[in-house]
């Protein structure tokens, strides 16, 4: 029998005492006089009780009590301490104090953040400075989507992104896409993955409000760029699990499927949390010219009341020649996230071809799966 798995570490173990005595050393490296002692004491009280996002804005405080300079001299230790840190996001302590303690000097902090975005990110400190002069400092993000750097171009299009993870949401950027559209215009064919990225999440976030907003954006686009196209494929993403006809129509599979499934199966029928089901399947064409397809399904999950919650699952998009057939495999393990909880009883699945419903069936989550 082999050894149970060993549980990854929690997320906020990056900020552990090991790491703070590193953050210490660093300091003390590049300023003397830096009061490591008291930094330490100051930082570890309490520390197994945070959250990652508190430990970070923890070290923030504790840097920023134990500094006896200015805000300017300051920055001027931190921009010599960044390229020393072991860890990205450990740096990102770096633009937490520039939201906590710059806001006074507009300039200068944006100025920093700038800097700092290349050691880790600075998308959550820039998002204090638009809410607090959204006009000025968007307009410093429409410069940096030019910038040669990377990490700042990607830096434009995700810190104004309406509804970052693990950050507030920026309400009038949610209520008027437009404020932000020269910046995902400019980086809509860039060469860099990780900004690709980025545009296109900002994308998928404004379809949550904005769908016929992001559909007219892209449409105007010319999708023959790849670069541009893959960003227009990952914007899309939630409508076209939704069956959107003009999302399904910019990728290519707007037209309905000339297709039938055949021997859809869930199994096993019944299952316990930790189980995984296998959803397979295969899809024939009923006609002699290529398709562009498609291929989605669905889960209702049982609510704690009783009732249903659908969650759609990419599976995969293909061209299918006339008349030919592919045969599709899913496993998905059922298991409890902090953002889906199973309870049991009856778990419809559903294969959709297009946006299309087509077939399914489902399995049976048993037994009291809250014990």
């Amino acid at each position: 029998m082999s050894a149970p798995a060993t549980a990854a570490p929690a997320l906020k173990e990056i900020f552990n005492a090991e790491r703070l005595r590193h953050i210490a050393d660093e300091m003390s490296a590049v300023y003397p006089a830096f009061k490591a002692k008291a930094f330490l004491k100051q930082a570890n009280d309490g520390l197994a009780e945070l959250s990652v996002m508190q430990r970070m804005a923890r070290v923030s405080e504790c840097l920023h009590a134990v500094l006896p300079l200015s805000y300017e001299d300051s920055l001027a230790v931190l921009r010599d301490l960044a390229p020393r840190l072991n860890s990205a996001f450990v740096s990102m302590t770096l633009p937490h104090y520039v939201a906590s303690y710059g806001g006074h000097a507009f300039d200068t902090s944006l100025d920093a953040l700038h800097y700092f975005t290349a050691f880790g990110s600075s998308e959550f400190a820039i998002r204090h400075f638009l809410r607090s002069d959204l006009s000025r400092t968007l307009e410093r993000m429409h410069d940096w989507a030019r910038d040669d750097n990377h990490h700042v171009r990607r830096l434009a299009s995700e810190g104004s992104r309406p509804r970052l993870p693990w950050s507030f949401r920026l309400e009038p950027v949610q209520a008027d896409p437009q404020l932000a559209a020269g910046i995902l215009d400019r980086l809509k064919a860039d060469d860099s993955l990780y900004v690709r990225k980025s545009v296109a999440n900002h994308l998928n976030d404004i379809t949550k409000e904005h769908p016929h907003w992001v559909l007219d954006t892209v449409e105007g686009w010319s999708l023959d760029n790849k670069h541009t196209a893959w960003i227009a494929k990952h914007a899309l993403r939630n409508l076209i699990k939704q069956g959107n006809t003009r999302a399904l129509s910019l990728i290519g599979a707007g037209a309905k499927a000339e297709v039938e499934l055949l021997d859809v199966k869930v199994e096993p029928a019944v299952v316990q949390l930790g189980d995984t089901i296998t959803l397979s399947f295969t899809v024939k064409s009923t006609v002699p010219e290529a398709q562009r397809l498609v291929i989605d399904y669905a889960i209702d999950y049982v609510k704690a009341n009783g009732g249903t919650s659908r969650k759609v699952f990419k599976l995969k998009g293909l061209d299918l020649a006339g008349f030919a057939e592919v045969e599709v495999v899913r496993r998905q393990q059922i298991k409890d996230f902090t953002t889906r909880k199973h309870y049991a009883g009856w778990h419809g699945v559903e294969v959709m071809v297009n946006g299309e419903r087509l077939g399914g069936g489902g399995f049976e989550v048993g037994g009291d799966t809250r014990n």
